[in-house]
């Protein structure tokens, strides 16, 4: 299906050799340094790293060399995104090592992944999620005079029920170098939510992880159940048919599959079939027939936190340009999708910020 040249790599389509010295380089470890600190440049540990750059990196990269390298340990905190969610901070080495490591793995098993798979990964993402199935929908729809449903489902704790095991076999079979995979062992095996299963959502490897894991599934859903309306962000599924019928029994067939590849469950409070007509509610936005809405929660979650930083830049708690970033990126969002109301508030608190002083 893919060149298997797993020990040898073109990076940038020059330079050939092993990847365990394409992540160890002085170059990709300056280059990671430069991608990773970008928006944390004020942050108190990545100033105090960064004032002694050189020799802090050349000193990562003998420990790497040396096969000395042992992650310093996670910070716990917890985030609204927007429910609840529990982050584990690596040390600002070990996240330049695990930026090091991502720079060099996601090409090899970009790649490899099937087209409708958008988390994570350049070009795709949720707008691009959301355009490419609001397209299956009006094409199985023969432009909205046909019936079509959807089956919608995610995976129960995905991230915590990541099996190491399989998570590096499933590696294994793109990179066969030893001393990248004693590497990868180590940055997989750095956490625990349960012995020997889990990946910490603070990792920028758990991003290309994940997408590895799931690999095999998306590749089952297309090619052994012939499944052509498929579209999948991280854990968060929707597939469709014109026959709610064949959906039924796919939930059964597609359990058996994570049950057994990948040790993974569907949570089963959240596999949905829901007819078009009625709304498919998916990465943010509801998709109907002529239209795609904000979901309603999401409208006021926005209106809510743009009121919040307008608040925050009133007192002085924000700067000018941090709270129109906001404002530029909530409006982009809404580009993709219809909500006058939600448009109009955040102009609205645009305009209030333009005449403050």
């Amino acid at each position: 299906m893919e060149d298997n040249r797993s020990h040898e790599i073109s990076v940038g389509g020059g330079f050939n050799g092993s990847i365990f010295s394409h992540i160890t380089s002085v170059e990709n470890l300056f280059a990671a340094w430069r991608e990773f600190k970008k928006g944390k440049s004020k942050k108190s540990d990545v100033v105090e790293f960064s004032l002694n750059l050189e020799n802090n990196i050349f000193r990562l990269r003998e420990e790497l060399l040396s096969k000395s390298w042992k992650c310093g340990g996670y910070q716990k905190f917890i985030i609204k995104d927007p429910k609840p969610r529990i982050i584990h901070k690596a040390t600002v080495p070990d996240r330049l090592l695990y930026q090091a490591v991502y720079r060099i793995l996601y090409p090899i098993f970009d790649r490899t992944f099937i087209f409708d798979s958008y988390s994570s990964r350049n070009g795709k993402g949720t707008h691009a999620g959301i355009k490419r199935l609001n397209v299956f929908l009006r094409k199985l729809s023969h432009n909205y005079t046909r019936p079509v449903y959807a089956l919608k489902c995610d995976i129960k704790k995905f991230f915590d029920s990541i099996d190491h095991g399989i998570l590096l076999e499933l590696i294994q079979e793109k990179v066969s170098c030893p001393e990248t995979m004693q590497l990868l062992e180590k940055v997989i095996d750095s956490f625990h939510k349960i012995p020997g299963k889990g990946l910490p959502l603070g990792n920028v490897t758990s991003q290309i992880f994940a997408n590895v894991y799931m690999n095999r599934f998306d590749w089952y859903v297309k090619k052994e159940l012939k499944i052509k309306y498929y579209v999948r962000y991280c854990d968060d599924f929707v597939i469709l048919s014109s026959d709610i019928g064949n959906l039924t029994k796919l939930i059964l067939l597609l359990q058996k599959f994570l049950d057994k590849n990948l040790k993974l469950e569907l949570h089963p409070d959240k596999i949905l079939i829901r007819k078009f007509h009625q709304g498919i509610d998916f990465l943010g936005a509801v998709l109907l027939p002529h239209r795609i809405v904000v979901r309603t929660k999401t409208k006021r979650r926005m209106i809510k936190k743009s009121t919040k930083l307008l608040e925050e830049f009133q007192i002085g708690r924000l700067t000018k340009a941090r709270l129109n970033q906001s404002i530029s990126s909530y409006l982009g969002h809404l580009n993709h999708v219809k909500s006058r109301e939600t448009n109009h508030s955040l102009h609205s608190i645009r305009a209030k910020m333009r005449r403050l002083p």
